[in-house]
């Protein structure tokens, strides 16, 4: 896929995310502070964090797109792991936040009923959320972008805090008023959580970490049926943004002439660059074979 129909693609799944978490949040926070749901209200908080999540996503992506130059010889695709990684962050900030007020809110015992519009505002915000993460995550992964895919997970801890909301505000009204702000604490917890797996996933692939055990066994399988090769050494992938550079060791028969293993290392490259779209680069290390 081209970069520009990339980030056409990743602006249009934006916009439509905005606008939607803008009239969540706004509604969220008016009737949870004028109704007395901190659930809601916290709720609404967390679709605020939404917004500038996405706008995190859209610049880096965005940026990810520069070509490479003399100072970053092999592009700028990093930088959308940058961004997924700022995204974790900030839903990592906004849930220790949560949690500081709706504790201090258990312990000091101001709680409150909440009022029944509150119940209404909980179960649209379950809905939109849940359809816009549906929405999300397929553009994701059809342009293969793991800050888009982290998007859509913090849309769908969204749409689970919207449960947790409703479930405390219609425990509340049955006559059970702490279930409110507890309800508030347990979506501290699970924003938390969803931000602490999506800092580790960003991290490992800043680290050069392998980004799936099954793209090694596909590329071993790939390389050992190029004529010429008699056996595969190491072989890494590194991440950049949607793009995967692949370095790999292969041995070659060593009575062959020098022109002749890099043409076996051609093909490898070949072949490997036209098995996966994701596939940017190949780096191949020949190696001569020693029988036994």
């Amino acid at each position: 896929m081209m970069e520009e129909e990339r980030y056409r693609e990743t602006r249009k799944v934006s916009f439509i995310s905005i606008v939607i978490n803008i009239i969540l949040s706004v509604a969220k926070i008016f009737i949870g502070i004028s109704f007395a749901s901190k659930a809601l209200l916290a709720d609404g908080v967390h679709s605020v964090s939404d917004i500038a999540s996405t706008v995190v996503v859209l610049i880096s992506i965005k940026f990810s797109q520069n070509p490479a130059d003399e100072r970053h010889p092999y592009g700028h695709g990093k930088a959308e792991q940058i961004g997924t990684a700022l995204l974790g962050l900030m839903l990592l900030i906004t849930g220790l936040t949560l949690i500081k007020d709706t504790a201090g809110n258990m312990i000091t015992g101001e709680i409150t009923v909440p009022g029944q519009i509150t119940l209404w505002i909980a179960l649209i915000s379950i809905i939109s959320k849940e359809a816009l993460y549906q929405y999300t995550v397929k553009i994701g992964k059809k342009i293969n972008s793991k800050g888009l895919v982290a998007d859509a997970h913090h849309h769908r801890s969204d749409a689970l805090s919207s449960v947790a909301a409703l479930a405390g505000i219609a425990g509340a009204r049955l006559g059970y008023p702490f279930l409110d702000p507890l309800a508030g604490l347990i979506v501290a917890l699970l924003i938390i959580k969803i931000s602490i797996e999506i800092i580790k996933e960003a991290v490992h692939e800043l680290m050069d970490g392998i980004p799936d055990e099954d793209k090694i066994v596909k590329i071993r399988k790939i390389a050992e049926n190029v004529s010429g090769v008699k056996d595969i050494g190491d072989i890494k992938i590194r991440s950049y943004g949607p793009h995967l550079i692949v370095d790999l060791t292969v041995a070659v028969d060593k009575n062959l002439k020098v022109i002749e293993g890099h043409q076996v290392a051609a093909n490898i490259k070949n072949e490997l660059l036209n098995s996966d779209s994701n596939v940017e680069d190949v780096l191949v290390h020949v190696d001569p074979w020693q029988e036994g």
